[in-house]
């Protein structure tokens, strides 16, 4: 992984209330081909096409798994709300944790505490303040969060690399293969929408609101401690490059930024009178252990072996493309922050154990991983533009199938 050689104080253009507070790009180094520059303040019309290419493809991935649905005898929405690990998340928002336990036919005592609070305490304080029931609360916060996740990419590739590129990023972000679990009561929606505004803050060296936001990212899913991974160390090459930095707020940031995470895996062990360990313990329960890739290495033997249907075998496709993607972002030199993002996620994904068919979902937040393509897109699209809206009208088909048939048909885990 390359890693930056410098970081350029940028100042923002002053308004008529004042001068905007000095920010933090972390650049490539000087061999980019073009240097990261700061989204125009106060314009958030020039996400509008973005944002409503957004919301058109991933409501039609909602009706699509509506139509699925109606095809397939089944209830028309019932499975945006309540699939698989939605299920948990309502019971803990209705009744508390602890109340829920599940024993697997293997003789697996799986226990609600597996599954991180945000979420649910969201749908619990919606319930409370509307007249909303847990499963339309949960899909509001899911969709909501989404919006606002793919305004914080957005916002991440302008600053970057300009409009053209950040309108790709999100294009293809809402377009991916998993996007589906956009549009169902799951926490991938929350966690990327944290992800990307605390990443977004750490470029604008707004350590405090980057601390913050990732220790809510630590609360919302076990995989949520990539983002104070990421805050963390961006918090520390920025102390050692910058020591004229205000430390209060670089390094109150870097230790604010773990603490949801930690807090709840803490929390977990006290329960189980385990302390340190009491939590993973309650993963294993779940097949879901970080075992340096053993568990992917049996699943590809197996899939060679006797075959995997669909699910199997496009999972394994998207893990590959998440890896070749990554290496891509290396070569790209992306700013520090979303590589060690996306870095964190990749090791998560290919290290970890558990169902192959979830993997995919937990690549979705890792939006970084996009940037090579956005570029490239965005480079072309006015060249060949009628070329690049086929090439995005079948990825949002492919998308748009998939999430239906993985959401209605399929049995796999999502």
């Amino acid at each position: 992984m390359h890693v930056p050689t410098d970081v350029h104080k940028v100042r923002t253009v002053c308004t008529s209330t004042g001068p905007r507070p000095e920010s933090t790009v972390f650049s490539a180094g000087p061999n980019r081909t073009r240097p990261p520059r700061p989204a125009r303040a106060g314009a958030p019309h020039d996400a509008l096409p973005a944002l409503a290419l957004f919301a058109a493809v991933r409501l039609a991935g909602i009706l699509a798994v509506i139509l699925t649905n109606q095809l397939e005898g089944h209830g028309l929405v019932r499975n945006l709300a309540h699939s698989w690990d939605s299920r948990w998340y309502l019971h803990i928002a209705t009744h508390g944790y602890g109340d829920l336990i599940w024993v697997t036919p293997h003789g697996a005592v799986q226990t609600d505490w597996a599954f991180f609070p945000l979420y649910p305490a969201l749908i619990r304080a919606l319930t409370t303040v509307l007249p909303l029931t847990p499963g339309k609360a949960a899909l509001l916060i899911a969709w909501a969060a989404a919006g606002v996740a793919a305004y914080g990419i957005y916002l991440i590739g302008h600053r970057l690399y300009g409009r053209g590129v950040a309108t790709a990023l999100v294009a293809l972000w809402a377009a991916l293969p998993q996007a589906v679990e956009l549009t169902i009561a799951y926490t991938e929606s929350l966690f990327a929408a944290l992800a990307a505004w605390s990443l977004y803050c750490v470029l604008r060296g707004r350590w405090l609101w980057a601390g913050i936001l990732a220790a809510l990212a630590g609360l919302s899913r076990p995989s949520g401690f990539a983002v104070a991974v990421a805050v963390v160390v961006a918090a520390g090459y920025e102390g050692l490059r910058q020591p004229g930095l205000p430390p209060a707020r670089l390094w109150t940031g870097a230790l604010l930024a773990p603490l949801g995470w930690l807090g709840y895996v803490l929390w977990v062990g006290s329960r189980t009178g385990d302390v340190l360990g009491g939590y993973f313990t309650v993963q294993s329960a779940w097949d879901s252990r970080f075992d340096f890739g053993a568990g992917s290495v049996r699943f590809l033997k197996a899939l060679l072996v006797h075959g995997g249907g669909v699910v199997y075998p496009v999972a394994l496709m998207i893990v590959a493309a998440g890896v070749l993607l990554f290496a891509l972002l290396c070569l790209d030199r992306a700013p520090l922050p979303l590589v060690v993002f996306a870095g964190v996620l990749i090791l998560l994904v290919v290290g970890g154990s558990g169902s192959f068919s979830s993997k995919p979902r937990f690549l979705l937040p890792a939006f970084p991983l996009l940037v090579p393509m956005a570029r490239a897109l965005a480079r072309t699209w006015w060249l060949r533009r009628a070329r690049a809206v086929v090439v995005y009208g079948v990825l949002t088909l492919v998308s748009l199938l998939y999430g239906a048939y993985v959401a209605v048909v399929a049995r796999s885990p999502l």
